[in-house]
């Protein structure tokens, strides 16, 4: 099949978004014999002039051939889909060989049998993801209509779209991550398809998906993101519990929060939150329900111990129950995130700041989620910037207190830490 070609004049690519590892990386790869493009979104993010995130190469050099030419900097990795990680400092680029062999029966288990460049696009997911860039005259090959349906703002699947999505379940929280973050519509069968391979899901493994669903909190598109999870029906097998809760009136918080969180990635860029407090925004609202339930439609003022169990069973329902369970570093981190609200902004009104909440491990993450809750409600904007200020100054008073503790006395006993956490009620 010949593919379509399209040069400079026709797509406008501006060559300087590309990154100059890729383009080393390719140039090493043509100069070694091999056929070598990029692949996949980087290529889509270059045709709608935004700057790519990351840069895959696909190469017809298999991951040996790629380790002689690149030797100690590079590291292949993986076993059913055998990939090498080329290193440039702490980023890396991405090498895959061209892939062959369509799987009929199901799940995709193997994954190493070497083709050609139209064989590997046409096992991609979609075809706005299934273009190469040739960086040697800059120009894109397209074997799947990719190009019309990138200018259409299209989404559509390379072949059959219940086939692709049950050899890879995770193409359909991808099909719902690129409708959110680019807006674009869902081809009609495409769509269908949604509703016929949902269940498919659960074969897929929790990992991935739990990678997919964090990517996606972090992609300054979340709220949408998880509407749609939502609308389609995938929310509901994905988190039980937490889709109950959206359809009350008080679940809509939820996307409040998810909203200011995605306010702050789009003008900030990554790396924003951790992704602790991101999760907090599932919850926080949750949380706020139950204390309001158990105790305080009871005139009854819980104290942080009785919050702390509230807030740890909802943890426990909700994420570790889930189909993907969220690992112990984000839940923990998480529910002393939820908890610290309680200490800023306790339900008695009292308000007391001591210095031993500060010194909590994650209490700059605890303020960051008082932020989010700031943007949400702007009756908390005085205390948030009051506490904030607090902070701050206890930082400077600290690092002057090292400061001068160690140029008086280069003592091996340094001052102990009180790290005891502060268990007063409220």
């Amino acid at each position: 099949m010949q593919p379509k070609i399209y040069f400079a004049k026709d797509h406008g690519i501006d060559p300087t978004l590309i990154d100059p590892d890729a383009l080393y990386v390719l140039e090493r790869l043509r100069q070694a014999g091999f056929t070598a493009y990029l692949v996949g979104g980087s290529v889509r993010d270059l045709l709608l002039r935004r700057v790519p995130k990351d840069f895959d190469i696909s190469t017809s050099a298999r991951p040996e051939q790629i380790k002689t030419i690149f030797q100690r900097q590079c590291i292949l990795i993986g076993r059913r889909f055998r990939l090498a990680h080329i290193r440039f400092g702490h980023k890396i680029i991405e090498v895959s060989t061209f892939r062959t062999g369509e799987n009929d029966s199901g799940l995709i288990l193997q994954d190493n049998e070497w083709g050609s460049p139209e064989e590997d696009v046409l096992r991609r997911d979609f075809t706005i993801n299934g273009l190469f860039y040739d960086s040697s005259n800059h120009s894109i090959i397209d074997y799947v209509g990719g190009w019309e349906d990138v200018q259409e703002h299209l989404l559509r699947t390379i072949g059959d779209p219940d086939k692709r999505f049950k050899q890879d379940p995770v193409r359909l929280l991808r099909l719902l991550k690129f409708h959110a973050r680019f807006a674009f519509k869902m081809e009609e069968n495409t769509e269908q398809s949604i509703y016929r391979c949902r269940e498919e899901i659960v074969k897929s493994s929790p990992a991935r998906i739990l990678e997919e669903i964090l990517r996606m909190l972090e992609s300054g598109s979340s709220a949408p993101f998880i509407r749609l999870l939502a609308e389609y029906g995938m929310l509901a097998i994905l988190f039980p519990v937490l889709t109950q809760f959206l359809r009350i009136p008080q679940g809509k918080m939820i996307f409040h929060y998810l909203a200011c969180a995605d306010q702050l990635y789009q003008h900030k860029g990554k790396n924003v939150l951790d992704r602790a407090v991101l999760t907090a925004c599932l919850l926080f609202p949750l949380l706020e329900r139950e204390l309001d339930r158990q105790y305080l439609s009871k005139k009854i003022v819980p104290h942080i111990g009785e919050i702390t169990l509230v807030a740890s069973s909802l943890v426990k329902e909700i994420l570790i129950q889930s189909f993907s369970h969220f690992p112990r570093r984000i839940t923990s981190t998480m529910l002393s995130i939820l908890v610290a609200q309680y200490r800023l902004t306790p339900l008695s009104g009292k308000r007391h700041y001591r210095e031993k909440l500060f010194r909590q491990k994650d209490f700059d993450l605890a303020l960051k989620f008082f932020k989010l809750r700031a943007l949400v409600n702007e009756k908390l904007v005085e205390t948030y910037t009051s506490i904030r200020n607090q902070y701050r100054q206890f930082l400077r008073h600290g690092e002057q207190r090292r400061h001068h503790h160690h140029s008086h006395h280069k003592s091996p006993h340094a001052s102990h830490r009180d790290k005891s956490h502060d268990h007063a009620s409220t």
